[in-house]
């Protein structure tokens, strides 16, 4: 028999995380602290107040990826030291890259595709915002070779995502905003002859707009811009926010022309952390051709032993999601993609069936088409005992954040709600939400909560 001593064990002292001094005052908030204090403790506190926040598997409003495969984090744990900028040092890092930026040209039906130009950003706001640097710079150098002012360049677009309006206000463009006509939802081809002329630097075409996730018709407006040419002789290119819909059409919808098939395509911009399924932090901007990137916006600088060259808003950032963004691309393949956005386009059918089966509701969008996502508003909102600002609050008490919100001008008077499916949300757990829904509406049918309504959704 094994015998086991009971000895003193007053030299280790009982040390639990939540009994140390740090555990015993409220967390430090404008001042660091004097001394140092045990990681285990740190981490704990700091996980405490974490789990104040939303649950990011409910998180029906957000486009970005909220779960990743095990192999994923572990990729990025190997990458949290290496500098995506700097890539002399760390040039295999910079070799998956521009592996990356030539799977995507291929997707995107890049001509030449073997070495189409573009490059990794922070996500697709930075990379929009590099595609209307590159309109800008082109329109001026035209203006400038023909004698002509270049003081007042315009972007035309439709209902876009805030980074349009940061770009335009940032880099001194004027943003002209088509207003949505009755029943649309996004830019209509006959409306651009109104709002394009000789300082206009392009046109914004948006797969997956923000606010019911339809695709804007680029092939139809491409043909408006080039009757526009036939008739006055502006050439005016687009460029694509596919920010969303660029890791979808591919593959549900590759019938759908809106890439550099269309001639007057000049660059694509999309978010590989929305539905290229890559971890928080990455987006990609692609020109059809490399004339098409002016050289002016490009630096070549010699930095921690290299000479590069380096087209970004931001310099230093982590290389870690890049190198995902191209384990997703081996892991799942074609096929995986296909399959991956298939389920969820069925998955989004059925919620849509479910909306459909209620009183009181009216489709916007379906999930069929474009995203795998579906958008509603109220039939009469006038006699409906509830806003759809009160049924958010309702569901958010079961941790589903479902967002509210009015569209754009001139359609601000309609409410309208939203529901993204993407990777890891599953069709039991849309099963759940609809559940949920009809609860809430049953409890809401004999008043409103009187929740505020919000300003509109940019998420």
């Amino acid at each position: 028999m094994v015998l086991h001593r009971i000895g003193d064990d007053s030299d280790t002292p009982y040390e639990d995380a939540y009994a140390l001094a740090i555990s015993e005052q409220r967390l430090p908030r404008f001042r660091m602290p004097e001394d140092t204090s045990p990681a285990r403790a740190v981490h704990a506190l700091i996980r405490d107040e974490l789990a104040l926040d939303g649950n990011s598997s409910q998180n029906l409003a957000t486009f970005c990826t909220t779960w990743a495969e095990p192999e994923v984090h572990e990729l990025m744990d190997l990458c949290l030291d290496k500098n995506m900028i700097d890539k002399d040092e760390y040039p295999q890092t910079a070799e998956i890259e521009s592996r990356c930026v030539r799977i995507i040209g291929d997707l995107w039906n890049a001509p030449g595709a073997q070495s189409p130009t573009g490059c990794s950003t922070t996500g697709s706001s930075e990379a929009g915002m590099l595609g209307g640097l590159a309109l800008k710079w082109r329109w001026r150098k035209r203006r400038e070779a023909a004698g002509l002012p270049t003081d007042r360049p315009n972007l035309v677009c439709g209902p876009v995502q805030v980074c349009w309006e940061k770009f335009a206000r940032y880099f001194d463009v004027e943003l002209r905003q088509v207003p949505l006509e009755p029943d649309a939802t996004g830019l209509r081809p006959h409306q651009l002859r109104e709002h394009v002329d000789e300082n206009t630097i392009g046109v914004v075409a948006i797969l997956g707009v923000t606010y019911t996730c339809d695709y804007e018709p680029v092939a139809e407006l491409a043909a408006a811009l080039d009757a526009i040419e036939r008739d006055t002789g502006l050439d005016v290119p687009i460029h694509v926010d596919a920010a969303s819909g660029g890791f979808i059409a591919p593959f549900l919808h590759p019938e759908v022309e809106w890439d550099f098939r269309l001639p007057r395509v000049a660059s694509i911009n999309a978010s590989g952390h929305k539905y290229g399924m890559a971890p928080l932090g990455v987006g990609w901007v692609v020109w059809r051709a490399e004339e098409l990137l002016p050289e002016e916006l490009v630096f070549r600088v010699s930095y921690l032993g290299g000479d590069m060259p380096t087209f970004a808003l931001n310099f230093s950032r982590p290389g870690g999601e890049i190198v995902a963004q191209y384990y997703t691309f081996l892991r799942l393949g074609r096929e995986g993609y296909r399959k991956v956005y298939e389920a969820a386009a069925r998955t989004a059918r059925s919620l849509a069936e479910q909306v459909r089966a209620m009183d009181g509701f009216r489709l916007l969008y379906d999930g069929q088409g474009a995203l795998p996502a579906v958008a509603w508003t109220l039939t009469d909102p006038q006699r409906s005992p509830f806003t759809l600002y009160d049924l958010t609050e309702r569901l958010r008490l079961r941790g589903w954040q479902v967002p509210a919100y009015p569209l754009p001008a001139d359609r601000q008077e309609v409410v309208v709600q939203r529901v993204l499916i993407r990777h890891g949300i599953s069709f039991d757990k849309i099963a759940l939400l609809g559940q949920d829904l009809r609860s809430a509406v049953a409890e809401l049918a004999d008043g409103p909560s009187g929740a505020e309504p919000r300003p509109g959704f940019h998420h």
